[in-house]
């Protein structure tokens, strides 16, 4: 018998999605009250991040910061 947690909903794994990174990244700008354009150069700058740099990386710079 295999054990596998996907099969219970409500126990899956968080999907990790850039588009959906880039839309929380959407919200909390436009929540604080930045620009348009300053929400597209940091969206645009986020493509650039996601294809130089690791999730890990990610994740040491916030633990950091």
């Amino acid at each position: 018998m295999e054990n596998n947690c996907l099969s219970i909903p409500g126990l899956e794994p968080d999907m990790w999605s850039n588009d959906a990174c880039r839309g929380y990244v959407i919200m909390a700008m436009q929540d604080c009250g930045f620009s348009r354009e300053d929400i597209r150069r940091v969206v645009r700058q986020l493509y650039e991040v996601f294809d130089f740099h690791t999730i890990s990386e990610a994740e040491q710079k916030y633990s950091k910061w």
